[in-house]
């Protein structure tokens, strides 16, 4: 399956015998979970359970709203009440026989009458109305998705291209990484030198500085920021629902990002080029996540 992000838009119409029919419309926007919102007529409750499920089963993320109206045809749009137009015109006329007086009740006057003209009642159609909404549910579910998945092949295409980046930032500092770390032997041999005076043990300076630089060594964060890199290409290959698998492997990046950035902090030289790449790199790590923030 397909990268898919959470925001899309779809709509169906549907029609049913005796002059009723029905719109149906899905929005989705982006959520950390599945969020579902239903605006449909009342005493719908069993329909609703059944979109409710059904929904739950394609989809694993976003903020869904799902919108049904009932629309009837126009000729029935309005229904005469006859038991309170009868009573009415019955009880006129017995006034008037009871007082001798020649008159006919006046239509316009009785319709004016609240309740005399009722709006037509939306038959229930029970499981026809059920059966059709939920084959039209379908429907819109391919359309949204279809929507969905071709935003979502935009977002696999800019991530693939950060991810280059950043693949390519990382070989950068492993090119610099050696001339880094003979810089920072040499000055805190220096320091050293300074520090204890010219009588000191050079090779007592020389393990201490050792030491002291390889705790310093970038070369496990490269390492791990790499492979972290290839798991996010290879999840973008699998497809699917990864979107918060995604977003972790992105906090792990920008981790090691952070911790690449504390150990050459304070050196000058070929230190300098390292933390302009490492800034690189949290600015494409920030971008990516920006993107997947929008990824089912």
């Amino acid at each position: 399956m397909p990268i898919r992000s959470m925001t899309g838009f779809a709509q169906v119409r549907g029609q049913l015998n005796g002059g009723l029919s029905f719109t149906l419309s899905l929005k989705s926007v982006n959520h950390r979970f599945l969020d579902l919102h239903f605006r449909m007529p009342s005493e719908k409750d069993a329909l609703e359970m059944k979109l409710r499920r059904l929904l739950k089963e394609r989809m694993a993320r976003g903020h869904v709203e799902l919108m049904l109206n009932l629309e009837r045809a126009a000729p029935d749009i309005f229904a005469l009440n006859r038991q309170l137009v009868g009573g009415y015109i019955q009880s006129f006329r017995a006034a008037a026989a009871e007082f001798g007086l020649a008159a006919e009740p006046d239509l316009n006057v009785i319709l004016r009458i609240p309740g005399a003209m009722d709006a037509a009642s939306v038959p229930s159609d029970g499981d026809d109305l059920g059966n059709a909404v939920v084959e039209k549910i379908e429907e819109a579910l391919a359309r949204l998705n279809e929507m969905r998945e071709e935003e979502g092949r935009g977002i696999e295409r800019e991530l693939r291209e950060r991810m280059a980046h950043l693949l390519k930032a990382s070989k950068g500092v492993e090119k610099h990484r050696r001339a880094v770390l003979e810089t920072y032997v040499e000055k805190l041999r220096t320091r050293m030198q300074e520090l204890i005076g010219a009588h000191a043990d050079e090779e007592r300076i020389l393990q201490e500085a050792a030491l002291l630089a390889d705790r310093s060594d970038i070369q496990e964060e490269v390492v791990r920021l790499d492979t972290h890199v290839k798991h996010f290409v290879g999840l973008l290959d699998e497809g699917g629902e990864v979107g918060k698998k995604l977003d972790f492997l992105l906090q792990e990046m920008n981790r090691e990002a952070n911790t690449l950035l504390s150990k050459t902090s304070g050196l000058a030289g070929e230190a300098l080029k390292i933390t302009e790449m490492g800034l690189a790199m949290k600015a494409e790590i920030e971008k990516s996540r920006e993107q997947v923030q929008n990824v089912e």
